[in-house]
C-alpha cells in the first residue's frame, strides 16, 4: 500500500526540484505541431530513438501542410526504425488533416479536443498540454508508473487511476514538473530491471521493498 507520509512526499519533490529546477522533456521539437508528433511517435518507443527518427524529418515538415504534402509513405521512410510506425504513420496524416480542417491549423490547447485527434490519447495529451501550454498536467508513463507504485507515492494498478492519485498527493506547488522528475527519475535511477539505489538521492523516502545496493 501506499504509506508514504505528507512530509516525505514533499521531500522527495523538494529534492528534486534542487537537483534539477527546470526539468524538460528529453524529445527534440521546434513548436507545438512538431511537438505533438515526436510525443505521438514516442509511444512504446525511447525517446533517443524518436530524435534520431526526426532528426532529419523535422528538417522538412514542421506544419500539418507540410506533412499532408510529404506523405504517408514518404513519413514512413523517415520513421521506420520506430516500433509500430506503419500505424503512428497512419495516424500522424490523419491527426495533420484534422488540425487544418477543425483548428486552423494548430495545436489545440484543451484536453478534449487533443483526445479526438488520430493516435492521442491519454498521456499524449497530458504531454502537449504540459510542455506546449504550461499546464500542470501528469503524463502517467511506464517510468511515471513505476517510479510513483515504487516510492509509495500512490498504489495503483493502471495508469489513469495513477494519474488521479498523483494529482491528488503532489503538492500543487510541484505540479507543473512533477512528471517530468518522475520520468527522468525512472529512466535514469529508479529503472526497471536494476534499480540504483546507491545512487539514489531520495532513497531514504522511499518504501520500495526490493532496494539495490
Amino acid at each position: 500500500m501506499a504509506n508514504i507520509s505528507s512530509q516525505n512526499i514533499n521531500n522527495i519533490f523538494t529534492t528534486w526540484q534542487n537537483l534539477n529546477p527546470h526539468p524538460q522533456t528529453e524529445l527534440n521539437f521546434s513548436n507545438n505541431y512538431t511537438l505533438l508528433v515526436a510525443v505521438v511517435l514516442s509511444a512504446q518507443s525511447t525517446d533517443i530513438g524518436v530524435n534520431k527518427a526526426t532528426k532529419n524529418l523535422f528538417k522538412v515538415v514542421d506544419t500539418p501542410q507540410k506533412m499532408l504534402a510529404l506523405g504517408e509513405e514518404k513519413l514512413k521512410k523517415y520513421i521506420s526504425t520506430i516500433g509500430l510506425y506503419n500505424n503512428k504513420a497512419k495516424n500522424i496524416i490523419i491527426l495533420s488533416e484534422q488540425l487544418i480542417k477543425l483548428h486552423n491549423s494548430q495545436v489545440p490547447s484543451d484536453f478534449e479536443s487533443l483526445k479526438n485527434l488520430a493516435g492521442v490519447g491519454q498521456k499524449t495529451a497530458n504531454v502537449v498540454l504540459n510542455c506546449a501550454f504550461g499546464k500542470p498536467t501528469i503524463a502517467v508513463d511506464t517510468h511515471v508508473f513505476r517510479v510513483a507504485n515504487r516510492l509509495g507515492i500512490v498504489d495503483e494498478t493502471n495508469p489513469e487511476k495513477t494519474e488521479l492519485a498523483l494529482l491528488k498527493k503532489i503538492p500543487k506547488k510541484f505540479l507543473f514538473h512533477a512528471h517530468h522528475w518522475m520520468i527522468l527519475h525512472g529512466r535514469y535511477i529508479c529503472q526497471a530491471r536494476k534499480p540504483n539505489c546507491k545512487n539514489c538521492q531520495i532513497e531514504k523516502f522511499c518504501k520500495f521493498d526490493k532496494k539495490v545496493f
